[in-house]
């Protein structure tokens, strides 16, 4: 296989979208797996909406995704610069070809790019107006990914804007040839634009790249139809940092996004999936974005972390929520963690459902204190167990499971008829973690104490 060049594309104008990200991904694999380069371009071309914390979230982003570029912002290459902004000497030295050869004019203040073929003018029902139109020649556009397909240009568009900004086709395809850009890999959307780029190939007599067209990313049809947007819950790329996802999961949540392998697994480490990744794999339906198989995969990176590296994330989500701080009892909260890790699926519901275990500013659950506290009996039952919990020397777990033991022996009942009144006496809820070893984590004297203090609040 010839050297492969890909390109990755963002413009700095916003937060980074899923499908953005994903563009990335492929891209990325493709390079990776064929021994290739992957070019990371800034297409900044918009002085009116580019910001620099939208170029610092894109940065940011590629590099918690493990997407490492060759060349780009701050990895150089021979065939910068990197950000359209500053290529305007090659911008300027292509468009001369086209005049030289004819096939540039200006208009309104604008440079257009002239179409070959005979000019006549027709009313156009979208203009609501006579324009002029060209009988061009129909390209041919061979898309790894869609096929053979025909599309047909008629009308002049624009090189470069009476502001003087260059237009995006123009760039596009200028960058690409002067970066010696083998296959373009991006989303269904940019394919109406194909037809403009083999005209411009064809005018600079440049064979074109390969090209590859993604499927649009549609939303979860739990919450709508159609394309999936910046506004939907899911779709930005921040929005899963943020709720402290694991970077691998997201990373193979994405590849699922229009992609499968043909053994069907799923859970892909990233060895896999360049193992795995091949374009003609890539579906022509859209890709339905699916929360719920986001957080699966999540879960199944999260239950196979060491204990060490699920510590660092949790300290994460627990700093962040002001649970804890760095002076925090080590051997303490790794015992809370081993408790909760097989119960939550993201790191984003760990401070919710392990609050009690750091603070007393714990969320008291209304269902379970109708469900448990307002049952007939509750304070009776809790009145019973705590001075056997009080009584004993040594609180581990055979110790305290004695004490139930002993009173429903004595009682005639269950030893399970009075845990979930001390369950709820001691963390505001019915559920969570094992019942036992929550006990010996939390320690007799904070036991003991939220047992009177639940016992005091009815009086």
């Amino acid at each position: 296989m010839e050297n492969v060049r890909v390109r990755f594309e963002p413009s700095p104008t916003g937060s980074v979208h899923i499908g953005t990200a994903r563009a990335a991904l492929f891209n990325w694999l493709y390079a990776r797996k064929t021994g290739g380069r992957f070019i990371l371009r800034i297409a900044d071309t918009d002085r009116e909406r580019n910001t620099q914390s939208a170029l610092d979230e894109i940065l940011r982003v590629l590099s918690w995704l493990g997407l490492d570029w060759d060349e780009g912002p701050e990895a150089g290459g021979e065939f910068g610069p990197y950000f359209q902004s500053q290529r305007g000497d090659i911008y300027r030295e292509y468009l001369q070809k086209l005049e030289d050869a004819g096939r540039a004019y200006k208009k309104d203040g604008a440079i257009f790019f002239k179409l070959e073929g005979e000019r006549h003018t027709e009313y156009d029902e979208y203009h609501k107006a006579e324009i002029e139109k060209v009988r061009t020649e129909p390209v041919v556009i061979e898309d790894l990914i869609r096929g053979k397909v025909t599309r047909r240009e008629e009308r002049d568009f624009v090189l470069v804007r009476s502001n003087g900004d260059p237009g995006f086709h123009f760039v596009n395809v200028v960058d690409d040839i002067s970066m010696g850009i083998t296959h373009v890999l991006r989303g269904e959307d940019h394919l109406s634009n194909t037809s403009k780029h083999l005209e411009l190939y064809k005018a600079f007599g440049t064979p074109p790249p390969i090209f590859a067209h993604m499927p649009m990313i549609l939303k979860d049809p739990r919450i709508g139809k159609g394309k999936m947007s910046k506004r939907d819950k899911g779709a930005l790329v921040e929005e899963y940092q943020q709720r402290h996802f694991l970077s691998q999961a997201v990373v193979n949540f994405i590849a699922l996004l229009g992609w499968s392998p043909k053994d069907g697994k799923e859970v892909l480490t990233i060895e896999e999936l360049l193992e795995r990744f091949e374009i003609k794999d890539i579906q022509k339906a859209g890709a339905r974005f699916d929360d719920k198989k986001m957080s699966h995969l999540n879960f199944e990176y999260m239950k196979v972390l060491p204990i060490c590296e699920y510590e660092k994330y949790a300290r994460q989500a627990l700093t962040s929520s002001n649970l804890i701080d760095e002076n925090v009892d080590g051997e303490h909260l790794r015992g809370v963690l081993e408790l909760c890790r097989e119960k939550i699926d993201s790191f984003e519901n760990l401070p919710a459902f392990s609050a009690y275990f750091f603070s007393e500013d714990y969320t008291i659950n209304e269902k379970a204190f109708k469900k448990v506290w307002r049952r007939e009996g509750a304070r009776e039952r809790l009145s019973e167990i705590t001075p056997r919990l009080s009584d004993l020397d040594e609180w581990t777990e055979s110790a305290i499971e004695y004490a139930f033991q002993q009173l429903a022996n004595e009682t005639g009942e269950k030893p399970f008829a009075w845990y979930p009144v001390v369950r709820f006496a001691v963390s505001g809820t019915n559920s969570g973690p094992d019942f036992l070893p929550m006990l010996k984590i939390m320690g007799k004297e904070l036991v003991i104490r939220r047992i009177n203090d639940r016992l005091a609040s009815i009086n």
